[in-house]
């Protein structure tokens, strides 16, 4: 499961516990204005084919996280509970998407926006 905040003008990811061993990342900041859209999106996580994984671990119905390729595009994954996902579209990023399990979906997603709409202002 991951943390999300928003300080200082960058998005911010904080993996946690065993997380961070499986997908080779305890963090990742993010300029804001390089985020372009955050939604709820629990089939995005459902199935079994998440792209080629090119670091970090993938047990089906268990865990996806890390670095995959899908599609032409860099994707970062932390989920266990596809129920629980979050995807934050990025521009001018290593990554593409954000494919993140956080603890309230619906409370990040407000919160995000909200940060977003402030940054912008």
């Amino acid at each position: 499961m991951t943390i999300v905040s928003v300080s200082e003008g960058n998005f911010i990811v904080e993996v946690e516990g065993w997380d961070k061993l499986w997908s080779l990342r305890s963090r990742l900041v993010i300029p804001i204005q390089h985020v372009t859209g955050i939604c709820e999106d629990a089939k995005i996580a459902e199935g079994w084919w998440h792209g080629m994984r090119v670091a970090g671990a993938q047990v089906p119905g268990v865990i996806t996280a890390g670095t995959f390729y899908h599609h032409g595009n860099w994707i970062f994954w932390d989920v266990h509970h596809p129920e629980k996902v979050i995807v934050v579209d990025l521009e001018d990023e290593r990554y593409e998407k954000l494919i993140i399990e956080v603890a309230d979906p619906s409370e990040a997603v407000v919160r995000l926006r909200e940060a977003l709409r402030s940054a912008s202002s």
